[in-house]
């Protein structure tokens, strides 16, 4: 068995949790938030059999989506500084991480 750990943009929750659900996947939904890209994270936490993480990929892959967005940039002390403009910063889909189970029951 693995888990895996996604997390993907709020923009792209519904529409990920609808093509797993589809795929036969079942997932438990976190709410979560980063760092930087403060817009609102989700985490998935999907378990399913050694052979079909592939295919949970592939589907993960097709249900979100890379974007470019502005943030503002860094606080500077220096005065006139571009620091303070907004820049692009390309957000990913998804990040996915997968871990091997030793043991699972469902109660």
């Amino acid at each position: 068995m693995k888990l895996v750990i996604t997390i993907i943009s709020n923009k792209d929750t519904e529409k990920v949790l609808d093509a797993v659900a589809l795929n036969g996947y079942f997932v438990t939904k976190i709410s979560t938030s980063g760092q930087f890209l403060v817009d609102g994270h989700t985490a998935l936490l999907i378990c399913c059999e050694n052979d079909r993480v592939e295919k949970l990929y592939s589907v993960l892959k097709k249900s979100v989506t890379k974007r470019k967005i502005k943030t503002q940039g860094v606080t500077s002390t220096l005065t006139g500084s571009l620091l303070n403009s907004a820049v692009d910063v390309e957000e990913y889909g998804a990040v996915a991480f997968t871990t091997d189970i030793e043991h699972f029951e469902k109660f």
